[in-house]
């Protein structure tokens, strides 16, 4: 499995914490620092049948400097994945991928039930 994460995130943690207390083994990496890329950002948002406003962090500053609440529903899909795929702060976290199943942001009933 793979947990994409920024450290300094409480949700991060707790979700962090909850899948060391399941013994479940997983590689982290540090959203900061090795931001995904669109390729996959593309093959996350097809295999987690979200909607892609899903893999927006809109409680972000970022976010929120850029008053993307209006601008992403102009924006082609390509667009908005260029955009995520540009600054790691843009993206929710945590995400978990584990073979075909991604899990954005922690939901710890959610997490139970595909995992």
């Amino acid at each position: 499995m793979l947990f994409v994460c920024y450290p300094k995130c409480t949700t991060c943690k707790k979700a962090q914490k909850w899948l060391e207390d399941k013994k479940l083994s997983f590689d982290i990496r540090d959203i900061k620092e090795n931001n995904p890329t669109a390729d996959e950002l593309k093959e996350w948002f097809a295999k987690s049948g979200l909607p892609l406003k899903r893999f927006f962090n809109t409680s972000g500053l970022l976010y929120k400097s850029m008053e993307l609440k209006d601008k992403l529903p102009d924006m082609t899909e390509e667009e908005q994945i260029k955009l995520l795929a540009s600054d790691g702060m843009l993206v929710k976290r945590p995400i978990l991928i584990n073979g075909d199943k991604v899990l954005v942001g922690f939901k710890e009933k959610e997490w139970e039930t595909l995992l």
